[in-house]
């Protein structure tokens, strides 16, 4: 019985001397080298030629050469998951996410499939594993959307206050960044950053719409672009866009309302699979290990997962209502 805990015990430490050793040290010791540069350096004149540009250069991905050059040859997914971090506000690099991704799989991997000797419920213990830090990040990167959506109507509201009040459009924007709180005030200081250190209105716009890819917002910029081309009362455009926004927000409350029954149902459908086969996989091992080892058992599991996986699928295009 003491086997098993030390080997959880002994594989938990590998992995995370592994992930300080190659992800936190290196991170840690560039950081401090820059702010050692900045502490040490003076101030002193510098020609025309020598001065800082004014665009800077892409942050890294990451800091470890290998897997910078695995991202170079992936095209552009590891964009698309600098794409999802930034979305759900999270600080961390692409290279840790990744990482840390690949290290709780493999954990759960030694833990389950080599430890236990349960090697079919491991490899796919480590999958789930390994999906985990992506979950949280699209959940949330919902809730931080879904907060957007709830406060997007009191920014559009203030600026078109500040407009009436003879402000301009800038103006209007830097107000919310400085009085609403996250996630609207830190979009629109983005925003109001973007267009105020030289980037086009136009432009700065279509880059706060691909931010936040909320219809909300597209509408937004739809209406600020469209007035700017053909001329009108923004106020009054803003004013009926946020009574829009509301009454549709009101719609959207009242369906997650009609389609509970529904969501819970498919939650409670989908979790009890993985919760059966936790419990039998702790209290009679001897039934996993069959299934682990018999190929018909092996078939089995592979066609229970397809198929759950198809009626999760199946369940959540059905409570998902359009509107």
């Amino acid at each position: 019985m003491w086997l098993l805990p030390l080997t959880f015990l002994l594989t938990f430490s590998i992995v995370c001397g592994v992930y300080w050793l190659v992800v936190v040290r290196p991170e840690a010791a560039s950081r401090q080298t820059v702010e050692r540069r900045l502490r040490t350096s003076a101030p002193r004149e510098t020609r025309e030629s020598e001065r800082d540009p004014i665009v800077r250069e892409a942050p890294s991905l990451t800091s470890i050469a290998l897997l910078g050059a695995l991202f170079a040859r992936a095209g552009d997914v590891p964009l698309r998951i600098q794409q999802l971090l930034n979305s759900a506000d999270m600080s961390i690099s692409v290279g840790r996410f990744v990482l840390g991704s690949l290290l709780a799989a493999l954990f759960v991997y030694v833990v389950v499939g080599i430890a236990a000797g349960v090697q079919g419920f491991g490899l796919a213990a480590a999958v789930i594993a390994g999906s985990l830090p992506t979950i949280y990040a699209r959940r949330r990167r919902t809730l931080r959307f879904r907060l957007f959506e709830e406060q997007f109507p009191e920014a559009i509201d203030l600026i078109a206050r500040a407009m009436r009040a003879g402000h301009g459009l800038s103006v209007g924007l830097g107000m919310v960044a400085d009085e609403l709180p996250q996630p609207v005030g830190r979009e629109f200081r983005l925003l109001y950053d973007w267009q105020n250190f030289g980037m086009s209105l136009p432009q700065a716009l279509n880059q706060f719409a691909e931010r936040v890819p909320v219809l909300d917002a597209r509408f937004f910029v739809t209406a600020v672009l469209t007035q700017r081309e053909s001329g009108g009362n923004l106020a009054e455009v803003l004013d009926n866009l946020a009574r829009v926004i509301r009454e549709r927000f009101r719609v959207k409350r009242q369906i997650r309302v009609l389609s509970a029954h529904g969501r819970i149902t498919g939650t409670v459908l989908s979790a009890m699979p993985p919760a059966l086969a936790l419990y039998f996989f702790i209290a009679r091992p001897d039934y996993i290990q069959e299934l682990a080892t018999d190929p018909t058992g092996v078939k089995m599991v592979i066609g229970a997962c397809v198929m759950q996986v198809l009626g999760m699928l199946i369940i959540r295009r059905l409570v998902e209502i359009e509107y």
